[in-house]
């Protein structure tokens, strides 16, 4: 081919690189004689070799890094560790060590990859996004960093997570890593930590909010559709405040989501789908308790009701059956601390009059006075207070929890011979 790569240009290219598994062949043919060793390498002897310098590394977090660099050089290779190590390899590169990665990344940053969109360059956007790695692209993973899995804001730091995700697409999903984009929208940061540290490698200013917020976003958007029209655009760990606002701001405008709330929802209403069939009681006739009221819970419930409504019941019988409970206590129509997503599931303040309570209803007042058929848990803590409550349930509840925050419980009655309480992962 004309256009061909030769020399440095094929061998530092990490989509297309082999390395030292360049054939004697390819090596005259692509200009590579004596820019490598002599020793032609198999992929199954470079794969051996990185895992065992995998093996080698004091710490998870230096693991991460180890990954990262081979990522950077050799995408191939990259790929070949991750799917001959899939149990090992997987917690280190996405959670819970993309964590901690995220919190040091301004100490660790070694190479840029993807986009980082700062705030300050909002007038040249258009040419942001056009110095994109790779002019196509099929899939764009997008955070601002607000809401890195449980632990806040990490700024430009959140930059971890779109490309630890869009890794896990490629491996499991078989996505072409040249036609992905991992992006940051640097908007800046109200993490005091980051603000005092010198090493902090973002826009070193508070974030900006409201007006200003949704315009730049309404750029970014823009500038995404003008540049790649049919690109999936995902909204990763975006904060409550925003995420619902900016799903509703864009779902019918281009092909997006937003994980937190829908592949959070789709995953739990996919398990209560099985339950119910088990149980021999569709979810139209279950009442659903849930502690939590962020973006992610009620983009859980606002799949549930959707499923409760094509089951034959009407969005306002859907809706009696849904009970919410937040650090408040029950959503109840009379609390004026409710945004306009939480008030939409909001009970009304009557149907608890007669529980006999001084205070808002919390958890063990619901499960007390409701028929309650499923319980789910969207807080980022463990759930270890649920026993208590729970212990009134009839005998055969089941619990489920995943791996990650946010879905910790999915309680089922009548399926399961005992309760579990447990750190994410147990059963």
């Amino acid at each position: 081919m004309a256009d061909e790569k030769r020399g440095q240009a094929a061998l530092f290219d990490a989509l297309t690189t082999k390395g030292t598994a360049f054939s004697e062949a390819e090596r005259r043919k692509q200009g590579l004689l004596g820019l490598l060793p002599a020793a032609v390498k198999t992929q199954d002897e470079q794969a051996a070799h990185s895992w065992h310098e995998f093996s080698t590394r004091r710490d998870d977090l230096d693991k991460h890094i180890y990954l990262r660099a081979l990522q950077d050089r050799n995408e191939t290779l990259f790929y070949r560790v991750l799917q001959d190590h899939i149990p090992e390899s997987l917690p280190i590169v996405y959670t819970p060590t993309v964590g901690e990665a995220c919190q040091r990344f301004s100490e660790i940053y070694r190479r840029p990859r993807g986009l980082f969109v700062s705030y300050p360059e909002r007038d040249h956007l258009d040419e942001v996004l056009q110095n994109r790695p790779q002019h196509d692209v099929d899939v764009i993973v997008v955070t601002d960093g607000q809401r890195i899995l449980g632990l806040g804001d990490q700024g430009i730091g959140g930059m971890g997570i779109p490309i630890g995700k869009l890794s896990l697409y490629t491996l499991i999903g078989g996505i072409d890593p040249a036609r992905t984009l991992p992006i940051v929208l640097d908007v800046g940061t109200d993490n005091v930590e980051l603000l005092q540290d010198p090493q902090y490698l973002g826009w070193r200013h508070r974030r900006i909010d409201d007006d200003e917020y949704y315009a730049f976003i309404d750029r970014f958007v823009a500038a995404v559709q003008k540049q790649l029209p049919d690109v999936l655009l995902q909204w990763e760990d975006f904060a409550t405040a925003h995420a619902l606002p900016i799903l509703g701001r864009y779902r019918d405008k281009l092909l997006t989501f937003n994980d937190d709330i829908q592949g959070t929802a789709a995953v739990a209403v996919g398990a209560l789908h099985g339950a119910a069939k088990v149980a021999g009681l569709p979810l139209s006739q279950q009442n659903i308790v849930m502690l939590g009221a962020g973006s992610a819970g009620i983009g859980v419930l606002d799949m549930i009701r959707r499923e409760m409504v094509t089951e034959g019941l009407s969005e306002q019988a859907a809706t009696e059956r849904i009970w919410v409970v937040d650090v408040v206590g029950l959503l109840t129509d009379d609390r004026s601390d409710l945004s306009d997503t939480q008030r939409a599931f909001a009970q009304p303040a009557g149907r608890v009059a007669g529980w006999g309570l001084s205070g808002a209803a919390q958890l063990a007042d619901v499960i007390h006075n409701v028929d309650a058929g499923v319980l789910l848990d969207c807080r980022l803590p463990p759930a270890h207070s649920l026993k208590p409550s729970c212990a009134r349930w009839p005998p055969k509840p089941r619990a489920r929890s995943s791996s990650r925050s946010p879905i910790r419980r999915v309680a089922r009655r009548r399926t399961q011979p005992n309760w579990t309480i447990g750190p994410a992962g147990e059963h």
